[in-house]
């Protein structure tokens, strides 16, 4: 875990910043569906991130892929907007489909993520994040009901 994570969780807490994050549900037929495995908290999630300043949902779902899985999209759909205030954060989070892309090596100069890895849908890990269980039983029904992430 980075050892600044708990002093930013911490001015969450406090200033209650209003954030915008992607994320994203990768798949293949072959392969199944990309997780990834940060270093700073434990279990695996969807790959994503934050949106900087002056970027759009899609251009941060395409950075954030690429910087932390060497992954091109070359197509992508939004599934559904969510909110949440996990972490004292008010966050609204854009969930993107991508169902083509291209795979690259991926980049060693990312220190968030120490693993990345395709899940068959019937050998999802156990340590799945619960809101990523969510999104993935969401996606599979394709009904996107929850507004909350």
């Amino acid at each position: 875990m980075a050892w600044y994570y708990p002093l930013l969780k911490l001015y969450w807490r406090i200033r209650r910043p209003l954030t915008l994050g992607v994320r994203l549900i990768v798949t293949d037929d072959e392969k199944g569906v990309l997780l990834v495995r940060h270093t700073y908290v434990s279990g695996w999630y969807l790959p994503g991130g934050g949106v900087k300043k002056g970027e759009t949902f899609l251009e941060a779902a395409r950075r954030e892929l690429w910087e932390e899985c060497g992954i091109e999209a070359s197509e992508m759909r939004i599934c559904h907007l969510y909110y949440s205030e996990r972490e004292g954060k008010r966050d609204h989070i854009a969930l993107f489909h991508v169902t083509r892309y291209r795979q690259h090596e991926r980049p060693k100069s990312d220190p968030e993520v120490a693993d990345m890895r395709f899940f068959a849908w019937s050998e999802l890990p156990e340590q799945l994040s619960p809101a990523t269980r969510r999104r993935l039983e969401e996606f599979r029904s394709g009904r996107f009901a929850a507004e909350r992430w």
